[in-house]
């Protein structure tokens, strides 16, 4: 053993114990060892930089986007709305179908986004449900993490590993290589969740009241109900051709809030404040706030050719997506107070309306822009998300108070979604089939929602975990400099020599556990660049294929079911769950060794250690 790989194995050491402590962050350390690597003259700068121009690298962050995409066209809500009305008041039916549309969705976007938007859909069912977050947010994690095992692109660990195997002159896996493991480790997870739950025991604490309130409660407290209609316009109105802004409805009592289109594939919807100049076509579907009881609102709407819709009012809550609501309160310093709402000329300045105003505990009812404001009044406005959420850092004179449950299930871009569907389905094609790099394929995929509008460059760089990239970047030279230094042949030659060269089922198992292990202490995604070397040097040494080493690697990887530390989609639902570290131990340990059995039983099956 030489200085060298003395050197290189302390400074792995001190990686790993800042990595089990989280002190400094996890990126922080990766950039310490970018800088530390060229110092021992093991590597030069462009080999510990490399990272940056990793393939891989760059997939992963693409892969980020397109989550993004999905997120923002509201593809993943819609799937959290039909779990909801799926699983009804059954806990066993919403475990099940929990855990599928999780596995599912993550096994195409970012497992940690799929977990961050499941989190509130999950925390709501369960206050309606009357069920512990406890019993729900371990197999929200469980589902997240066995995606992972679902296909090629789900995890970063499998494209490290991917990478791996290319490096050392391999083909590399296909996009579904893993996913008969994955397929297998999914139905017993299920069955597996549905028994353990039980011992995580309950939490009787009430989560639904730290909850935010929602549209229904403001729509409730600000007089609104009932107040909402859909109309049409009809052939020979004369709103048509005229912009949203100067339609003068409020005169007969009535405020547009927006326009319902249909055009080819998408169904679009402008909101006025946002979208004042939008012209009135006819067929449109004006969204409307009846402000005001008229005994001659019905002779309007024929005179207006104005048809109603015979559908359920509440479009607000149906549209809260894209429709943004907020409520904001005057502070004793505001410029509003003593002028009236019609005097704020919100629309105009801020790009939403005001359409509820309280004094006190009581709502103002009826046209509100001759009504003069007082210090402790709250207002309720309307308008786009991004708007509405911009309005207290743009004006002194409103104090937003908490922004309503549905700010978490955005849609800026919901009249895109079969834009982000088509998207992901021509990546995946271009995957499957290899006719392009599977980068290649995921930028096509990026650059095709940003075409239709399913995401801007704003969200796109704000959607990239850059600390994952740098864990990945700081830790991808570490293999290079064990390998240069010799590392990897003693690795190699202590595992063969410790479980037996005449046994490579057992050395597989033996890479199984410490993959898991390490990944006890360090992210799957860093254990992965630490493992996959060593698997495919074990593979080589034995004159075997490097298929089922990696693979066993890959799947162990993944398994970071043990510590709230092992993987982010653990450490997301720590908290929501209120769950302790002894409980990922206890209900993660039992489901590792099912795993290690299937990856023994099942790899040498399916990938031959003797080709």
């Amino acid at each position: 053993m030489n200085w060298q790989l003395l050197v290189v194995l302390a400074m792995l050491i001190a990686a790993i114990a800042m990595f089990a402590i989280n002190r400094p962050r996890m990126d922080v350390v990766a950039v310490i060892l970018l800088v530390a690597l060229p110092l021992t003259g093991v590597l030069t700068v462009p080999e510990t930089l490399s990272g940056f121009a990793d393939p891989n690298v760059v997939l992963i962050a693409a892969l980020f986007v397109i989550g993004e995409g999905l997120s923002r066209t509201g593809l993943t809500y819609r799937l959290g709305d039909w779990l909801s009305a799926t699983a009804g008041t059954s806990s066993t039916r919403l475990i099940v179908l929990l855990m599928l549309s999780v596995a599912l969705l993550g096994a195409f976007m970012s497992s940690t986004g799929v977990v961050a938007i499941f989190i509130p859909v999950v925390l709501s069912i369960a206050a309606r449900l009357g069920v512990s977050p406890r019993q729900l947010m371990m197999p929200l994690s469980f589902a997240a993490l066995i995606s992972g095992m679902l296909t090629l692109i789900a995890t970063a660990p499998n494209l490290v590993i991917d990478a791996e195997l290319r490096r050392a002159g391999a083909d590399g896996f296909g996009f579904f290589s893993v996913t008969p493991f994955g397929l297998v480790i999914l139905a017993l997870g299920i069955g597996y969740l549905l028994v353990a739950r039980r011992f995580l025991g309950s939490d009787p604490a009430d989560e639904s009241s730290r909850r935010a309130r929602t549209y229904d409660q403001l729509i409730g407290d600000y007089r609104l109900a009932d107040r909402e209609r859909r109309v049409r316009v009809d052939r020979g109105s004369p709103l048509i051709g005229r912009e949203l802004g100067e339609l003068g409805l409020r005169a007969h009592g009535m405020h547009v809030i927006g326009v319902e289109r249909r055009r080819w594939l998408r169904r679009t919807l402008e909101v006025t404040a946002s979208a004042p100049a939008t012209r009135i076509a006819r067929g449109d579907v004006l969204l409307v706030d009846l402000f005001e009881r008229r005994d001659d609102l019905v002779p309007t709407l024929q005179r207006l050719r104005l048809r109603p819709l015979r559908t359920a009012p509440g479009f607000l809550t149906e549209r809260s997506r894209e429709v943004g609501l907020g409520e904001m309160i005057l502070p004793p310093n505001s410029a509003a107070l003593g002028r009236t709402v019609g005097e704020l000329r919100t629309r105009d300045t801020y790009r939403v309306d005001v359409i509820g105003l309280r004094r006190g505990t009581e709502a103002i009812p009826g046209a509100l822009n001759a009504e003069r404001l007082q210090l402790g009044d709250t207002l309720l406005v309307v308008g786009a998300w991004e708007d509405v959420q911009r309005l207290t850092s743009r004006s002194a004179d409103f104090l937003s108070l908490a922004l309503p449950a549905e700010v978490r299930e955005q849609s800026p871009a919901a009249n895109r979604a079969p834009f982000a569907l088509l998207s992901v389905v021509v990546m995946v094609v271009l995957m499957v089939t290899g006719i392009v790099p599977n980068v290649i394929a995921a930028l096509i995929a990026c650059l095709l929602m940003g075409l239709f509008g399913c995401i801007d460059m704003p969200s796109a760089y704000r959607s990239i975990h850059w600390p994952t990239l740098l864990l990945i970047v700081g830790m991808l030279p570490f293999a290079l400099a064990l390998e240069r230094t010799g590392g990897i042949d003693i690795a190699v030659t202590a595992l063969t020599s410790t479980l037996g060269q005449g046994s490579p089922t057992l050395l597989l198992a033996g890479l199984f556990i410490t993959t898991a292990v390490i990944g006890l202490f360090v992210s799957n995604t860093a254990t992965a660049v630490l493992m996959g070397p060593v698997a495919i040097a074990t593979a080589d040494h034995l004159g075997a294929s490097p298929y089922p080493f990696a693979m066993v690697v890959v799947l162990a990887a993944s398994a970071a079911f043990m510590t709230p530390v092992s993987s982010p989609v653990n450490t997301l639902v720590l908290g929501p769950g209120r769950y302790r570290f002894a409980d990922f131990l206890k209900i993660g340990a039992p489901f590792t060794v099912v795993v290690l059995i299937v990856a023994i039983t099942m790899v040498p099956w399916l990938l031959p250690l003797y080709p």
